[in-house]
């Protein structure tokens, strides 16, 4: 595998620190995947796709072409399901790779938080090239978890270890910040005004990040150590947060300072990722039920999924207007589901 060395431009709370991007050939072989069997009582608008052994598919993103990308964790690399054919190719991101959140960005790549790497990570689709930014070598081990793009196309990621950073990929430039309160930065989220909110889960608090100045301000949910893992914006700006420790779905309106916050049913919910669609419905992964929910804020109705075999652990979710990607990483398998059911 051949490495090219570019220059980038790091800065480290202020302070300029130079530190090299790598490209990388990123060609891999294409294998087939088939639609995994089916639980009877799955949806019919559902459909179920298996990915190599092994790749633990933790985060999923639509790419530019209807295809669905994937970072499989355990293997080290992005991986290209195609829900039309059910072709899957996985792309190599580097030695020690350990790849977590991917998005897709306004150049229409694919921007990879990679914590083995303890890197930002790109991949073109239209080159299958792949560039890797380090952090700075005050950061080691930073544990990143997730990444958005805010109005100015620079992208946020956040660390579990307590940190929260901006790159921008105009300039390659990256500042790195800590959390006030320690450990524990996992999800992250820009409104449709372009502003740019995490929730720390071992902190379990809400945190607005100033995008001139990089400081973070907390915001206090009314639930005491609730384990706030995920965060979306809706279209009005409104943020949804997933209560990992408390087991609800928790809406927080950045104008009024109000929250509210429903419990799926269920014994003990643990609710783990939140994402919502083009249709302004929430949707949730809870662990405590092995199922993803769908959420209508205007009825109040919870809308069932249950994982396409036990242990499911969907991590994350995401989607494309008509379709929502439910990765299951517990399975190796990638769920699909059409919420356009029109014909």
């Amino acid at each position: 595998m051949s490495v090219i060395r570019l220059p980038v431009a790091m800065a480290l709370l202020g302070a300029l620190a130079a530190a090299p991007a790598l490209a990388q050939d990123a060609s891999a072989p294409a294998a087939t995947s088939t639609p995994a069997p089916a639980r009877a009582e799955l949806p019919a608008n559902v459909r179920v796709f298996e990915v190599p052994d092994g790749s633990r598919p933790h985060d999923v993103a639509p790419a530019p072409d209807g295809k669905v990308w994937y970072t499989g964790q355990r293997r080290g690399v992005l991986g290209i399901l195609d829900p039309e054919s059910g072709a899957v190719r996985e792309v190599p991101l580097g030695e020690g790779s350990a790849p977590h959140g991917v998005i897709q960005g306004p150049d229409g790549a694919a921007w990879i938080t990679d914590g083995g790497q303890n890197a930002i990570v790109r991949y073109d689709p239209g080159s299958d090239e792949v560039k890797v930014w380090p952090l700075p070598a005050e950061f080691p081990d930073s544990n990143l978890n997730t990444a958005a793009f805010d109005g100015e196309g620079v992208l946020w990621f956040t660390g579990q270890t307590g940190v929260y950073g901006r790159f921008d990929p105009r300039s390659e430039e990256m500042r790195v910040w800590r959390d006030p309160e320690g450990r524990g930065p996992y999800g992250i989220a820009a409104t449709p005004s372009g502003e740019v909110y995490y929730v720390s889960l071992a902190g379990s608090h809400l945190a607005r990040i100033d995008r001139d100045s990089g400081a973070a301000t907390i915001i206090e949910p009314p639930t005491p150590e609730q384990g706030a893992r995920r965060v979306w914006a809706d279209s009005a700006g409104n943020l949804w947060i997933s209560e990992w420790n408390g087991g609800k779905l928790t809406r927080y309106t950045p104008s009024t300072g109000e929250w509210k916050s429903w419990r799926p049913d269920g014994e003990r919910p643990r609710v783990y990722a939140v994402y919502v669609d083009d249709r302004d419905i929430v949707w949730v992964s809870d662990f405590g039920s092995n199922s993803v929910l769908s959420f209508d804020p205007a009825s109040e109705r919870w809308t069932r999924y249950p994982g396409s075999g036990e242990s499911a652990q969907v991590r994350q979710i995401l989607g494309r207007p008509g379709w929502v990607y439910l990765p299951e990483s517990g399975l190796d398998r990638i769920m699909v589901v059409r919420t356009d059911t029109r014909s």
